[in-house]
Formats: structure tokens, C-alpha cells, sequence
């Protein structure tokens, strides 16, 4: 009797653990056009901003996730481009971590702020100059953060509304909806965030911005995923897009 109920106990751990898979589909999932951009083992589909490879340090792929080291290894993009799509991801950060995931990246798209200093390194630009999906620990990090400037926003054009991030070292689950001009941030099930590209609303944002006066910033264009290093530990898994019919 009591090795039957070992067998069991053990039955229900693996199927317990069996439906919770990490960087997997599910048959309804693969039905509905889904595809992983991260299969949990390896950097396939990946390379550095600007470059035709992945990073030699700075990330690592462990224990499932796809892990930015906090040691200024440079952001990441997708191999592929995307117009209108639906984007779902997990992360988690370390404490006072900072992070995001941008979309409409232009990799020739010139900074203001930094053309000289790139010229000098043989680049475009050291700035990645895109919309921004934010993720940063709200509550711990070390400078004082406007409401544009925390988790779920349009980084430093469009706060998020009633967004509930967990607390930092905990797995959060965000969504990105780009269909046409119209876009949308969702952060652990529920919508934070929604505008349009050419909305009175992201153009008042734009122009008390940071990026005012860069060409072309509000722009929906077809775009890589990129996820950012900002020096600090994060972990991404789950990271799972699908195509949308374009509007």
C-alpha cells in the first residue's frame, strides 16, 4: 500500500509539473497560429542590436530562461520582423532591476543624444530609440519614478492604468497587442494600457518626451522584438508571438 501511494504522489507530481511546461504550446495554442521565439534551451532566433550575432557575454540561457546578466552584454533583437502581431512573455527582475521590451525598433534610426558617441564606436547609435513595454521594480528601485515611467507604461510618453506587477523576484505576465495603429499593454491578465499611434493622446505624451524631437519615433513600422539590457538582472521565458491579419 505504501509504495502504491509513493507511485501515485510521484504520477501526480509529473503530471502536476507536466502542465506547467515551460516554453511550450498547447495543441489549442499551435491551432491559433501561436510559435515560440525562445524554446528554452538555445539562442536560435536571436542576435545582438546591430549585429548578426548573439552576445559573447552579458546573457545566458538557464534553468528555461532566457537571462540578461547585468553585464552590459547589449540588448537583443529578434532575427525576424513583425507588423501587426500578438506578443505574450514572462519576467522577472532582480531587486531595483530594470528592464523592457521594445517594439517598432529601427536599428538606423540616429539618437540626438548620442550620434557623436556612436560615431566614435563605428555605430548608428548606442540608444535604442523605440517604443518601450516597461518593466522595472516600482517599488525598490533607487530613483524617484514618474507615473510614465513604471511597469506597463509606454516608457516615459504613457503610464499604465492600475497595472498590479508582483513583487520583485516573482514571474509577471505581460501581452503586447500591435493590430494597425492601434496598441495595447497587458500586464498579469489585465489591460494597462491602450492608444494609438497618431492619437492627440500619444502625440501630447511624445511631445513632453525624451524623444520629441526624433524623426519618425511615433511611426508604426514593422519591427524585431527586443528585449533590453539595462545592466540588471532579468529573466525571460514563455515568450510566445502570434501574426495578426493587418488593418
Amino acid at each position: 500500500m505504501k509504495t502504491r501511494a509513493l507511485i501515485h504522489s510521484f504520477l501526480f507530481v509529473a503530471l502536476s509539473q507536466a502542465s506547467f511546461a515551460q516554453n511550450t504550446l498547447t495543441a489549442e495554442e499551435k491551432a491559433s497560429g501561436w510559435r515560440l521565439l525562445f524554446d528554452g534551451r538555445s539562442t536560435a532566433g536571436w542576435r545582438g542590436f546591430q549585429k548578426t550575432a548573439f552576445p559573447d557575454h552579458g546573457w545566458a540561457v538557464e534553468d528555461g530562461c532566457l537571462k540578461c546578466l547585468g553585464q552590459k552584454g547589449g540588448d537583443i533583437v529578434t532575427t525576424e520582423k513583425f507588423t501587426d502581431f500578438e506578443l505574450t512573455w514572462e519576467w522577472r527582475l532582480s531587486p531595483k532591476g530594470n528592464s523592457g521590451v521594445k517594439y517598432f525598433v529601427d536599428e538606423q534610426r540616429h539618437s540626438l543624444v548620442d550620434t557623436q558617441r556612436a560615431v566614435t564606436k563605428g555605430k548608428v547609435s548606442l540608444l535604442v530609440i523605440a517604443h518601450e513595454y516597461q518593466t522595472i521594480d516600482d517599488d525598490n528601485y533607487p530613483e524617484k519614478l514618474a507615473d510614465n515611467q513604471k511597469t506597463g507604461a509606454w516608457y516615459a510618453v504613457l503610464p499604465p492604468r492600475h497595472a498590479k506587477p508582483h513583487r520583485s523576484g516573482a514571474f509577471n505576465q505581460s501581452r503586447l497587442i500591435v493590430r494597425g495603429k492601434h496598441i495595447e499593454h497587458w500586464l498579469n491578465g489585465a489591460q494597462v494600457l491602450a492608444y494609438e499611434t497618431d492619437s492627440a493622446e500619444a502625440t501630447a505624451g511624445i511631445a513632453a518626451s525624451k524623444f520629441k524631437d526624433v524623426p519618425g519615433y511615433a511611426d508604426k513600422i514593422t519591427t524585431p522584438i527586443l528585449l533590453q539590457d539595462h545592466s540588471t538582472m532579468v529573466w525571460f521565458r514563455n515568450i510566445k508571438l502570434r501574426k495578426l491579419a493587418a488593418q
